[in-house]
């Protein structure tokens, strides 16, 4: 082989060399950097509260018992106490509250927060309140109500309206 012909087969090898090694994928070069951030929230305390109706049915001049269910959903630890209003009947009080009915008639009745209806419930913290802790799911508290016997009023339908208060 001449030296012209071994340079010009050199060459070629070369350039074909440098051709096909261009062409070959290489993994690209990269480089990373990182940074960290906060996230936060402040989380308040809140309360959320709804009731049942209580429905006495027919009062035939006996003693008629019912219940309500107050249900209270809290954020979880905040404490809170739930208050039951006087009602709307004229001269109402928590310790004395009155269905209205026909006639500006009144019909007598009591809510307490124990099954035996023996502790009224009003709405003084500390005094006739129902106290609580939320844990974050509803929490349904009982309402006892009853109309003593022996109210001999008009016939006729008697309403009043509560207003059960969450306090927290």
């Amino acid at each position: 082989m001449t030296r012209s012909n071994f340079l010009n087969s050199a060459l070629s090898a070369a350039v074909l060399g440098c051709v096909v090694f261009g062409l070959v994928s290489r993994p690209a070069l990269a480089a990373t950097v990182t940074t960290t951030f906060g996230v936060n929230a402040t989380v308040q305390a809140t309360c959320l509260v709804s009731a049942t109706a209580m429905a006495f049915g027919t009062y035939t001049g006996v003693v008629a018992t019912s219940t309500s269910a107050v249900s209270v959903t809290c954020t979880n630890t905040t404490p809170y106490n739930v208050g039951l209003s006087a009602g709307l009947a004229t001269g109402a009080t928590v310790t004395t509250r009155s269905m209205t009915g026909p006639a500006s008639a009144l019909l007598g009745y009591a809510l307490f927060s124990d099954s035996a209806r023996t502790v009224n419930w009003g709405q003084t913290i500390g005094t006739d309140t129902v106290t609580g802790t939320g844990n974050g799911s509803v929490q349904a508290i009982t309402v006892y109500g009853q109309a003593a016997a022996a109210q001999y009023v008009a016939p006729g339908v008697y309403t009043d309206t509560i207003t059960a208060t969450v306090t927290y």
